[in-house]
């Protein structure tokens, strides 16, 4: 900013005022007795301060005010959000696991999620979700979710038996029974180095099973043959606090994921245990969306997973990554000898799916709408 002063002002002044400071002026001792009993210097000093004030320009400083005040609200704001599903262990609030949860296991309890409703009406309610999220946000990127929408139907019933996802299928995306580890390699690699932390939680919770038939926590599921029981951590995007607690290192570990599904109804990270003779029937899972991604955590022999027709085997430390839209089941044909194959199971994103897509996604399928 510029100003003029509104006189005439002493030479004095000026010399102490706008000499360069890198030849300073060699004040003596003299010079330096008459400013400081010079009255008119120090008048001419404060009138000049005071009309530099005057001429300041009152917009400017509201408009640097406003910003000003919009960034501390900004900074407020954003500091006081918490990042959701993935918060402190210690945080998660004592009651919420009595709600909606049977033997720890949460349980939907939305007549309309998009998740569990099979109804003709739930083209239309995804629709109107996209609508919402497109009027609050953007319709750019959503092309593909919208079509898939619109010819929701269509694209379901002719899709042939080895893959038709039960709920939602976003076309044009690759489709390959198993995916190669690079597909997803940042959290494949980061499951894998914590292989052993996994590991050490499960194996503290399985001594529970000495003591009774299902612990708390864990989930029976219905099986040909055998038995087949889940531990959950996030089950259809909502976290299960009391098995969170159980498992605190696993469940900080999902919030380093980059790809985890955390926000929406096809999110889940869980146990899964298979006791010997044990053969889970084949089905479809909901969505092309994602993919699976098992950790092994004991890996006896005799056990398979078979995706789309083609056969693969688990191993100890290392990850199995498939798109369980495709038409799968698995077995454990070993001795009682062998124990159970257990592994970690965590749904990521498809490689594929665009970062606008899936914030579209996490916001149409949110639990319980």
């Amino acid at each position: 900013m510029v100003w003029v002063p509104p006189g005439p002002l002493r030479t004095d002044c000026l010399t102490l005022l706008h000499t360069p400071t890198d030849n300073p002026p060699k004040m003596s001792l003299e010079w330096l007795v008459a400013w400081s009993w010079s009255l008119d210097g120090l008048r001419d000093c404060i009138a000049t301060g005071i009309q530099s004030v005057r001429d300041c320009d009152t917009t400017a400083v509201v408009t640097v005010a406003c910003l000003l005040v919009l960034f501390v609200w900004y900074c407020y704001h954003v500091g006081r959000e918490q990042p959701r599903p993935y918060v402190s262990v210690n945080s998660l609030m004592q009651g919420a696991d009595a709600n909606g949860l049977q033997n720890g296991y949460v349980y939907c309890q939305s007549p309309e999620c998009v998740r569990c409703a099979h109804n003709e009406g739930l083209n239309q309610k995804l629709y109107h979700n996209l609508q919402e999220y497109a009027k609050r946000y953007s319709w750019s990127g959503m092309g593909r979710i919208h079509k898939g929408i619109r010819e929701q139907g269509r694209y379901l019933n002719s899709r042939p038996s080895i893959q038709k996802p039960e709920v939602f299928f976003l076309p044009d995306l690759p489709t390959t029974p198993y995916f190669a580890r690079d597909a997803q390699k940042h959290d494949v690699e980061l499951l894998e180095r914590n292989f052993q932390t996994i590991l050490c939680e499960f194996e503290t919770l399985y001594k529970a099973f000495s003591n009774c038939s299902l612990p708390q926590g864990w989930k029976m599921n219905s099986t040909p043959s055998g038995e087949w029981v889940t531990f959950y951590l996030v089950n259809q995007g909502v976290c299960v606090p009391r098995n969170c607690r159980k498992c605190p290192r696993t469940y900080r570990l999902l919030g380093s994921l980059r790809t985890c599904i955390g926000n929406n109804v096809f999110g889940n990270a869980c146990i899964s245990v298979l006791s010997p003779g044990t053969v889970i029937t084949e089905h479809y899972g909901p969505t092309n969306i994602r993919i699976r991604c098992h950790l092994g955590l004991k890996t006896p022999s005799g056990c398979e997973l078979v995706v789309g027709g083609e056969p693969q085997c688990w191993a100890e430390g290392r990850c199995l990554l498939f798109d369980d839209s495709f038409l799968h089941t698995a077995f454990h044909e070993g001795s009682a000898e062998d124990g159970p194959r257990v592994v970690f199971m965590v749904d990521l994103w498809h490689p594929n799916v665009a970062a606008a897509e899936r914030q579209a996604l996490d916001f149409i399928f949110a639990p319980g709408r």
